[in-house]
């Protein structure tokens, strides 16, 4: 059982003294209790972009002052609280809601910076983006896409070569050296944009598998929120991508 989302391993709903499932009679997670804790996450996420959204840009349409204290804000805070929930599952009732709201203020932000440059372009990443969760949802659910150990091994290995690739830029980044075509709007940039979109997307499959798998499992009811969790993370992946791509495509 294997997720390339990080939040999502094999060892999740594994007790590590034991190794075994740990869950208790009528506390156990189901698939309509994760699918409502999604709905809550994202309902909080909602909540907190528009508030960023309405503070990000001055009565003119510019950016305003405190722009970056969204961004910087809600990218480093959304990083922390992630990861204390990746280490701290138990905690994931408390710290997924926390996730879903700071995380709101850096997506409000970016939003309004792309949408200022390219209008229209937010609407047509959300719909996208959920276009996309809803069509592999629909081909999981009948069976077209099956989450084999050898698709799992291709989408793990795909998901930390693109994690390499943007750790590599951001480090370049601090020496002022750019990385080549793939972050431009040419062939090669677009191409790369819509490679990392489909391996986002991959994901999606995988992450049903893994909650499916946890609910046969009869894990502990907490996981609900840690399922959740882990396809918001990789839903605001794949909102981010679409809105690189779209950017690339309406700036050529």
């Amino acid at each position: 059982m294997r997720s390339g989302n990080p939040a999502l391993k094999e060892s999740t709903f594994l007790d590590l003294g034991s190794g075994t499932v740990v869950s208790r009679p009528g506390e156990v997670m189901t698939l309509n209790g994760t699918v409502n804790k999604t709905g809550v996450l994202l309902l909080l996420t909602v909540l907190t972009a528009a508030f960023a959204w309405s503070q990000a840009l001055t009565p003119t349409g510019e950016l305003a002052p405190g722009f970056g204290l969204y961004v910087w804000g809600g990218a480093i805070g959304g990083l922390v609280i992630a990861l204390v929930t990746i280490f701290k599952k138990q905690w994931a009732p408390v710290t997924a809601p926390l996730y879903a709201l700071v995380e709101g203020f850096f997506l409000g932000a970016i939003s309004a910076m792309y949408n200022q440059r390219f209008e229209g372009i937010v609407m047509q990443a959300v719909m996208l983006t959920f276009g996309t969760l809803f069509a592999l949802l629909f081909a999981y659910r009948t069976g077209l896409i099956k989450a084999t150990e050898n698709f799992k091994l291709g989408v793990v290995a795909a998901t930390g070569g693109i994690f390499l690739v943007y750790m590599a830029t951001i480090v370049l980044g601090f020496f002022g050296i750019n990385m080549p075509m793939i972050h431009d709007n040419g062939i090669v940039g677009i191409g790369f944009s819509l490679f990392v979109i489909v391996i986002a997307a991959l994901n999606l499959v995988l992450d049903f598998d893994f909650i499916e798998t946890g609910v046969e499992q009869g894990a502990p009811k907490y996981m609900e929120w840690y399922g959740a969790f882990g396809l918001i993370v990789t839903l605001i992946w794949l909102y981010i991508e679409f809105l690189r791509l779209l950017s690339k495509l309406q700036s050529r």
